[in-house]
């Protein structure tokens, strides 16, 4: 396993109710959980819990490419953090931080090996960034 983690940040100007709310509700997740405006999350399942599910559908809106993100959680926090093992093995956590009128959400994963770690960084970013656009602007 490679212990090389990847993260990324940002700072939601949002209290930290409102970002566990967005970041975890899947009726909140299908509307941000894509890295760019060509790509979709049509549907999300999560069952925020020690040993529970996290699944959700992610493709591009032409149908040309999609695929099937799935986790178990190894813990879970309420509205602090959450780790969880992807299905190849690799692991994430996620934090939630008090930052005065915002939260600062730190993501860090285990990258895969197929694609450069600039690569999964920047599609986790933008991830991230479309987070924060949809929670700010709702």
């Amino acid at each position: 396993m490679d212990s090389n983690k990847i993260t990324v940040q940002s700072t939601i100007l949002a209290d930290v109710k409102k970002v566990w709310e967005y970041y975890t509700n899947p009726a909140h997740i299908i509307s941000w959980n894509f890295a760019s405006d060509d790509w979709q999350c049509p549907w999300a399942k999560n069952d925020m819990k020690p040993g529970g599910k996290y699944s959700a559908r992610m493709e591009a809106k032409d149908g040309s490419f999609g695929f099937e993100f799935e986790a178990i959680y190894d813990s879970v926090i309420h509205q602090k953090a959450f780790a969880y093992t992807m299905l190849d093995g690799r692991k994430a956590e996620v934090q939630f931080e008090n930052k005065g009128n915002g939260t600062l959400v730190t993501v860090s994963f285990d990258p895969e090996k197929m694609n450069p770690a600039e690569m999964q960084r920047g599609g986790w970013q933008a991830i991230l960034d479309n987070f924060k656009k949809y929670t700010e602007a709702n």
